[in-house]
Protein backbone atom coordinates (compact mmCIF):
# COMPACT_ATOMS: atom_id res chain seq x y z
CA UNK A 1 0.00 0.00 0.00
CA UNK A 2 1.37 3.55 -1.19
CA UNK A 3 1.68 5.85 1.63
CA UNK A 4 -1.30 8.53 1.07
CA UNK A 5 0.49 11.88 2.49
CA UNK A 6 -1.40 15.01 3.63
CA UNK A 7 -1.04 16.99 0.52
CA UNK A 8 -4.18 19.53 -0.15
CA UNK A 9 -3.22 22.96 1.75
CA UNK A 10 -6.58 22.39 4.41
CA UNK A 11 -4.67 19.02 5.95
CA UNK A 12 -0.59 19.86 5.51
CA UNK A 13 -1.60 23.23 7.62
CA UNK A 14 -4.40 22.03 9.50
CA UNK A 15 -3.00 22.63 13.01
CA UNK A 16 -2.67 26.30 11.61
CA UNK A 17 -6.12 26.29 10.55
CA UNK A 18 -7.81 24.80 13.67
CA UNK A 19 -5.75 27.66 15.87
CA UNK A 20 -6.76 30.42 13.76
CA UNK A 21 -10.58 28.82 13.90
CA UNK A 22 -10.10 28.57 17.78
CA UNK A 23 -9.30 32.22 18.02
CA UNK A 24 -11.49 33.53 15.53
CA UNK A 25 -14.74 31.34 17.68
CA UNK A 26 -13.44 33.27 21.07
CA UNK A 27 -13.73 36.74 19.09
CA UNK A 28 -17.11 35.82 17.51
CA UNK A 29 -18.00 35.09 21.21
CA UNK A 30 -17.38 38.40 22.27
CA UNK A 31 -18.09 40.52 19.34
CA UNK A 32 -21.57 38.85 19.19
CA UNK A 33 -22.18 37.42 22.66
CA UNK A 34 -26.36 37.06 21.83
CA UNK A 35 -25.50 35.14 18.33
CA UNK A 36 -23.47 32.66 20.26
CA UNK A 37 -26.31 32.59 23.02
CA UNK A 38 -28.89 31.98 20.23
CA UNK A 39 -26.44 28.92 18.83
CA UNK A 40 -25.68 27.42 21.61
CA UNK A 41 -29.56 27.59 23.38
CA UNK A 42 -30.35 25.45 19.99
CA UNK A 43 -30.03 22.71 22.04
CA UNK A 44 -32.05 19.11 22.84
CA UNK A 45 -31.44 18.57 26.71
CA UNK A 46 -32.25 15.61 29.38
CA UNK A 47 -32.44 16.11 32.64
CA UNK A 48 -32.10 20.16 32.22
CA UNK A 49 -28.51 19.34 30.44
CA UNK A 50 -27.90 20.37 27.04
CA UNK A 51 -27.03 16.65 25.68
CA UNK A 52 -26.86 18.03 21.68
CA UNK A 53 -26.29 21.22 20.21
CA UNK A 54 -28.45 21.19 16.68
CA UNK A 55 -25.63 23.56 15.43
CA UNK A 56 -22.99 21.80 16.32
CA UNK A 57 -24.64 17.96 15.64
CA UNK A 58 -25.42 19.69 11.90
CA UNK A 59 -21.60 20.46 11.52
CA UNK A 60 -20.45 16.71 13.34
CA UNK A 61 -22.98 15.35 10.44
CA UNK A 62 -21.53 16.98 7.63
CA UNK A 63 -17.68 16.07 9.39
CA UNK A 64 -18.57 12.16 9.67
CA UNK A 65 -20.94 11.54 6.79
CA UNK A 66 -17.49 11.80 4.17
CA UNK A 67 -15.65 8.83 6.13
CA UNK A 68 -19.03 6.69 6.95
CA UNK A 69 -19.71 6.76 2.64
CA UNK A 70 -16.07 6.09 2.21
CA UNK A 71 -15.82 2.83 3.72
CA UNK A 72 -16.80 -0.12 2.15
CA UNK A 73 -18.53 -2.03 4.79
CA UNK A 74 -17.36 -5.40 3.50
CA UNK A 75 -14.00 -4.58 5.16
CA UNK A 76 -16.03 -3.84 8.48
CA UNK A 77 -16.51 -7.27 9.04
CA UNK A 78 -13.37 -8.55 8.00
CA UNK A 79 -12.17 -5.38 10.52
CA UNK A 80 -14.37 -7.10 13.26
CA UNK A 81 -12.58 -10.48 12.67
CA UNK A 82 -8.89 -9.24 13.94
CA UNK A 83 -10.01 -9.22 18.05
CA UNK A 84 -6.31 -8.12 18.94
CA UNK A 85 -6.98 -4.20 18.25
CA UNK A 86 -9.85 -4.38 19.73
CA UNK A 87 -9.22 -6.03 22.90
CA UNK A 88 -6.24 -3.38 23.36
CA UNK A 89 -8.50 -0.45 23.12
CA UNK A 90 -11.04 -2.19 25.45
CA UNK A 91 -8.06 -2.88 27.63
CA UNK A 92 -6.75 0.64 27.72
CA UNK A 93 -10.29 2.73 27.85
CA UNK A 94 -11.25 0.46 31.28
CA UNK A 95 -8.84 -1.00 32.74
CA UNK A 96 -5.98 1.78 32.48
CA UNK A 97 -7.52 5.91 31.54
CA UNK A 98 -10.09 5.96 34.32
CA UNK A 99 -7.32 4.96 36.99
CA UNK A 100 -4.22 7.05 35.36
CA UNK A 101 -6.60 10.22 34.58
CA UNK A 102 -8.00 9.93 38.60
CA UNK A 103 -3.75 9.61 39.51
CA UNK A 104 -2.51 12.34 37.32
CA UNK A 105 -5.58 14.88 38.56
CA UNK A 106 -5.62 14.50 41.75
CA UNK A 107 -1.76 14.66 41.70
CA UNK A 108 -1.54 18.16 39.39
CA UNK A 109 -4.72 19.73 40.66
CA UNK A 110 -5.16 18.27 44.50
CA UNK A 111 -1.20 18.75 45.37
CA UNK A 112 1.34 20.57 42.45
CA UNK A 113 -1.25 23.13 41.74
CA UNK A 114 -3.41 23.38 44.71
CA UNK A 115 -1.54 26.51 46.07
CA UNK A 116 -2.51 27.92 42.75
CA UNK A 117 -5.77 27.25 42.37
CA UNK A 118 -6.94 28.26 46.00
CA UNK A 119 -6.31 26.05 48.74
CA UNK A 120 -9.25 27.50 50.28
CA UNK A 121 -11.04 28.22 47.15
CA UNK A 122 -14.65 26.37 47.27
CA UNK A 123 -17.23 25.66 44.52
CA UNK A 124 -21.01 25.40 44.74
CA UNK A 125 -22.29 22.14 42.92
CA UNK A 126 -25.99 20.52 42.69
CA UNK A 127 -26.32 17.98 45.65
CA UNK A 128 -26.28 14.19 44.60
CA UNK A 129 -29.55 13.14 43.48
CA UNK A 130 -31.43 11.27 46.07
CA UNK A 131 -29.08 12.89 48.33
CA UNK A 132 -31.71 14.90 51.19
CA UNK A 133 -29.30 16.45 53.82
CA UNK A 134 -29.85 19.42 56.22
CA UNK A 135 -28.08 22.81 55.94
CA UNK A 136 -24.99 22.76 57.79
CA UNK A 137 -24.74 18.59 57.06
CA UNK A 138 -21.69 17.09 55.75
CA UNK A 139 -21.25 15.16 52.68
CA UNK A 140 -17.71 13.78 51.96
CA UNK A 141 -15.89 16.77 51.59
CA UNK A 142 -18.14 18.98 51.10
CA UNK A 143 -20.85 20.97 53.33
CA UNK A 144 -24.53 21.60 52.50
CA UNK A 145 -25.22 25.23 52.24
CA UNK A 146 -28.10 27.27 51.41
CA UNK A 147 -27.51 29.31 47.93
CA UNK A 148 -30.37 31.60 46.53
CA UNK A 149 -32.87 29.76 48.59
CA UNK A 150 -31.48 26.31 46.99
CA UNK A 151 -29.87 23.58 49.34
CA UNK A 152 -26.15 23.46 47.83
CA UNK A 153 -23.33 20.86 48.41
CA UNK A 154 -20.01 23.34 49.16
CA UNK A 155 -16.36 21.41 48.04
CA UNK A 156 -13.24 22.60 47.46
CA UNK A 157 -12.80 24.02 44.30
CA UNK A 158 -10.04 21.17 43.44
CA UNK A 159 -12.31 18.56 44.05
CA UNK A 160 -14.91 19.92 41.32
CA UNK A 161 -12.04 20.23 38.93
CA UNK A 162 -10.88 16.53 39.47
CA UNK A 163 -14.55 15.66 39.15
CA UNK A 164 -14.94 17.51 35.90
CA UNK A 165 -11.25 15.66 34.68
CA UNK A 166 -12.71 11.85 35.53
CA UNK A 167 -15.88 12.10 33.60
CA UNK A 168 -13.45 13.07 30.56
CA UNK A 169 -11.23 10.01 31.43
CA UNK A 170 -14.43 7.89 31.58
CA UNK A 171 -15.05 8.96 28.08
CA UNK A 172 -13.80 7.00 25.71
CA UNK A 173 -14.49 8.79 22.19
CA UNK A 174 -16.77 7.64 19.65
CA UNK A 175 -17.25 10.02 17.03
CA UNK A 176 -13.81 12.49 16.70
CA UNK A 177 -11.64 9.33 16.61
CA UNK A 178 -12.93 8.63 12.72
CA UNK A 179 -12.17 12.05 12.32
CA UNK A 180 -7.99 11.30 14.02
CA UNK A 181 -8.01 8.01 12.17
CA UNK A 182 -9.43 9.38 8.95
CA UNK A 183 -6.21 11.92 9.14
CA UNK A 184 -3.68 9.32 10.40
CA UNK A 185 -4.61 7.29 7.47
CA UNK A 186 -5.77 4.18 9.68
CA UNK A 187 -7.91 1.31 9.08
CA UNK A 188 -11.67 2.93 8.70
CA UNK A 189 -13.25 0.05 8.67
CA UNK A 190 -11.94 -1.15 12.09
CA UNK A 191 -12.30 2.18 13.60
CA UNK A 192 -15.75 1.75 13.16
CA UNK A 193 -15.70 -1.57 14.75
CA UNK A 194 -13.99 -0.55 17.61
CA UNK A 195 -16.20 2.86 17.83
CA UNK A 196 -19.39 0.33 17.87
CA UNK A 197 -17.82 -1.77 20.80
CA UNK A 198 -16.73 1.25 22.81
CA UNK A 199 -20.30 2.95 22.46
CA UNK A 200 -21.54 -0.50 23.90
CA UNK A 201 -19.27 -0.68 26.28
CA UNK A 202 -19.36 2.81 27.85
CA UNK A 203 -23.45 2.62 28.57
CA UNK A 204 -22.75 -0.67 30.66
CA UNK A 205 -19.53 1.05 32.28
CA UNK A 206 -19.83 4.60 32.70
CA UNK A 207 -22.58 4.70 35.49
CA UNK A 208 -20.23 2.68 37.61
CA UNK A 209 -16.63 3.42 37.13
CA UNK A 210 -17.85 7.44 37.54
CA UNK A 211 -19.85 6.26 40.61
CA UNK A 212 -16.55 4.75 42.30
CA UNK A 213 -13.78 7.59 41.29
CA UNK A 214 -15.86 10.21 42.32
CA UNK A 215 -16.71 8.85 45.31
CA UNK A 216 -19.99 10.99 45.54
CA UNK A 217 -22.40 8.27 45.62
CA UNK A 218 -23.92 6.08 42.95
CA UNK A 219 -23.42 8.11 40.07
CA UNK A 220 -26.88 7.53 37.81
CA UNK A 221 -26.26 6.39 34.46
CA UNK A 222 -26.81 9.06 31.74
CA UNK A 223 -29.07 6.41 29.56
CA UNK A 224 -31.21 9.05 27.42
CA UNK A 225 -27.84 11.45 26.98
CA UNK A 226 -25.29 8.54 25.97
CA UNK A 227 -27.78 6.85 23.69
CA UNK A 228 -29.20 9.58 21.75
CA UNK A 229 -25.71 11.39 21.91
CA UNK A 230 -24.26 8.28 19.96
CA UNK A 231 -27.30 7.81 17.58
CA UNK A 232 -27.29 11.62 16.25
CA UNK A 233 -23.21 11.28 16.52
CA UNK A 234 -22.45 8.06 15.42
CA UNK A 235 -25.34 6.14 13.93
CA UNK A 236 -26.94 8.76 11.68
CA UNK A 237 -23.91 9.46 9.24
CA UNK A 238 -23.20 5.47 9.91
CA UNK A 239 -26.53 4.65 8.28
CA UNK A 240 -26.54 7.92 5.62
CA UNK A 241 -23.16 6.76 4.71
CA UNK A 242 -24.04 3.14 4.36
CA UNK A 243 -27.64 3.68 2.28
CA UNK A 244 -26.21 6.44 -0.03
CA UNK A 245 -23.02 4.30 -1.04
CA UNK A 246 -25.46 1.86 -2.13
CA UNK A 247 -27.74 4.02 -3.96
CA UNK A 248 -24.91 5.69 -5.62
CA UNK A 249 -22.85 2.92 -6.51
CA UNK A 250 -25.97 0.82 -7.89
CA UNK A 251 -27.32 4.34 -9.67
CA UNK A 252 -23.88 5.72 -11.02
CA UNK A 253 -21.44 3.28 -10.76
CA UNK A 254 -18.31 2.40 -8.42
CA UNK A 255 -15.90 4.55 -11.26
CA UNK A 256 -18.25 7.39 -10.44
CA UNK A 257 -18.79 6.87 -7.41
CA UNK A 258 -15.16 6.88 -6.53
CA UNK A 259 -13.56 9.10 -9.15
CA UNK A 260 -16.17 12.12 -8.96
CA UNK A 261 -18.60 11.70 -5.70
CA UNK A 262 -15.27 11.09 -2.90
CA UNK A 263 -12.91 14.37 -4.71
CA UNK A 264 -16.00 16.39 -4.35
CA UNK A 265 -16.03 15.13 -0.81
CA UNK A 266 -12.43 15.25 0.11
CA UNK A 267 -12.42 18.91 1.71
CA UNK A 268 -16.25 18.37 3.56
CA UNK A 269 -14.45 16.59 6.41
CA UNK A 270 -11.94 19.32 7.08
CA UNK A 271 -14.22 22.40 6.43
CA UNK A 272 -17.01 21.04 8.92
CA UNK A 273 -13.85 20.15 11.79
CA UNK A 274 -13.15 23.66 11.37
CA UNK A 275 -16.33 25.43 11.40
CA UNK A 276 -17.36 22.57 14.32
CA UNK A 277 -14.32 24.80 16.30
CA UNK A 278 -15.64 28.11 15.70
CA UNK A 279 -19.00 27.45 16.93
CA UNK A 280 -17.85 25.85 19.94
CA UNK A 281 -15.37 28.35 21.01
CA UNK A 282 -17.74 31.13 20.57
CA UNK A 283 -20.01 28.88 23.06
CA UNK A 284 -17.49 28.36 25.20
CA UNK A 285 -15.02 31.57 24.30
CA UNK A 286 -16.47 34.05 27.07
CA UNK A 287 -15.46 31.32 29.86
CA UNK A 288 -12.06 30.48 28.86
CA UNK A 289 -11.04 34.25 28.11
CA UNK A 290 -11.70 34.97 31.91
CA UNK A 291 -10.20 32.07 33.39
CA UNK A 292 -7.33 31.82 31.26
CA UNK A 293 -4.68 30.52 34.86
CA UNK A 294 -7.87 28.22 35.77
CA UNK A 295 -7.88 26.66 32.36
CA UNK A 296 -4.20 25.74 32.32
CA UNK A 297 -3.55 24.32 35.73
CA UNK A 298 -6.66 22.19 34.58
CA UNK A 299 -4.90 21.08 30.97
CA UNK A 300 -1.74 20.49 32.18
CA UNK A 301 -3.37 17.11 33.69
CA UNK A 302 -5.43 16.55 30.36
CA UNK A 303 -2.75 17.08 28.20
CA UNK A 304 -0.29 14.49 30.09
CA UNK A 305 -2.89 12.38 30.69
CA UNK A 306 -3.93 12.53 26.44
CA UNK A 307 0.06 11.97 25.28
CA UNK A 308 0.64 9.10 27.95
CA UNK A 309 -2.49 7.04 26.73
CA UNK A 310 -1.64 7.71 23.15
CA UNK A 311 2.10 6.74 23.88
CA UNK A 312 1.27 3.26 26.19
CA UNK A 313 -1.46 2.19 23.20
CA UNK A 314 0.56 3.06 19.95
CA UNK A 315 3.70 1.08 22.08
CA UNK A 316 1.25 -1.86 23.24
CA UNK A 317 0.41 -2.09 19.55
CA UNK A 318 4.02 -2.18 18.46
CA UNK A 319 4.70 -5.54 20.14
CA UNK A 320 1.66 -7.19 19.37
CA UNK A 321 2.80 -6.62 16.04
CA UNK A 322 -0.03 -4.66 15.05
CA UNK A 323 -0.33 -3.23 11.07
CA UNK A 324 0.36 0.90 11.19
CA UNK A 325 -3.41 0.91 9.78
CA UNK A 326 -4.92 -0.88 13.01
CA UNK A 327 -2.13 0.65 15.40
CA UNK A 328 -3.13 4.14 14.91
CA UNK A 329 -6.49 4.24 15.72
CA UNK A 330 -6.27 1.66 18.58
CA UNK A 331 -4.14 4.40 20.19
CA UNK A 332 -5.92 7.12 19.47
CA UNK A 333 -9.33 5.98 20.59
CA UNK A 334 -8.06 5.98 24.48
CA UNK A 335 -6.21 9.33 23.93
CA UNK A 336 -9.63 11.46 22.87
CA UNK A 337 -12.74 11.85 24.84
CA UNK A 338 -16.37 11.78 23.91
CA UNK A 339 -16.35 15.35 25.48
CA UNK A 340 -19.84 15.98 24.63
CA UNK A 341 -21.14 13.42 26.71
CA UNK A 342 -18.65 14.60 29.74
CA UNK A 343 -19.78 18.29 29.79
CA UNK A 344 -23.48 17.05 29.68
CA UNK A 345 -22.77 14.89 32.37
CA UNK A 346 -20.76 17.24 34.58
CA UNK A 347 -23.69 19.81 33.55
CA UNK A 348 -26.61 17.22 35.18
CA UNK A 349 -24.74 16.35 37.92
CA UNK A 350 -22.93 19.49 39.54
CA UNK A 351 -24.47 22.07 37.47
CA UNK A 352 -23.65 24.33 34.42
CA UNK A 353 -21.75 26.80 36.17
CA UNK A 354 -19.49 24.47 38.24
CA UNK A 355 -16.08 23.93 38.28
CA UNK A 356 -16.90 20.34 37.31
CA UNK A 357 -18.21 21.52 33.79
CA UNK A 358 -15.31 24.19 33.45
CA UNK A 359 -13.11 21.21 33.37
CA UNK A 360 -15.11 19.37 30.68
CA UNK A 361 -14.85 22.37 28.47
CA UNK A 362 -10.92 22.35 28.88
CA UNK A 363 -11.24 19.29 27.26
CA UNK A 364 -12.80 20.17 24.71
CA UNK A 365 -9.61 23.33 24.23
CA UNK A 366 -7.38 20.54 24.03
CA UNK A 367 -8.65 17.82 22.10
CA UNK A 368 -8.38 19.02 18.86
CA UNK A 369 -4.98 20.53 19.04
CA UNK A 370 -3.30 17.26 20.80
CA UNK A 371 -4.80 14.91 18.68
CA UNK A 372 -4.20 16.81 15.25
CA UNK A 373 -0.42 16.62 16.76
CA UNK A 374 -0.53 12.47 17.70
CA UNK A 375 -2.12 12.40 14.06
CA UNK A 376 1.11 14.21 12.37
CA UNK A 377 2.97 11.53 14.98
CA UNK A 378 1.49 9.00 13.36
CA UNK A 379 1.75 9.67 10.07
CA UNK A 380 5.79 10.19 10.54
CA UNK A 381 6.35 6.67 12.30
CA UNK A 382 4.24 4.83 10.67
CA UNK A 383 7.70 2.59 9.07
CA UNK A 384 7.73 2.01 12.70
CA UNK A 385 5.15 -0.54 11.51
CA UNK A 386 4.93 -3.68 9.25
CA UNK A 387 1.76 -2.68 6.99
Amino acid sequence: MTERRMGNPFEKYLTVWVALCIVAGILLGKAAPDLAGTLDSMSITVGGAPVVSIPIAICLFMMMYPIMVKIDFGSVVRAGKNGKPVLLTLFINWCVKPFTMYGIALLFLGFLFKGFIGPDATDLVRMPFGLDLPVGATHGAGTVVLSEGVRMLEIPLWRSYLAGAILLGIAPCTAMVLVWSHLARGNDGLTLVMVAINSLTMLLLYGILGGFLLGVGRLPIPWQALLLSIGIYVALPLAAGYLSRRWIIAARGREWFEKRFLHFLTPVTISALLLTLVLLFSFKGEVIASNPLTILWIAVPLFIQTVMIFGLGYYMARRMRLSYEDAAPAAMIGASNHFEVAIATATMLFGLSSGAALATVVGVLIEVPVMLLLVRFCTRTRGWFNS
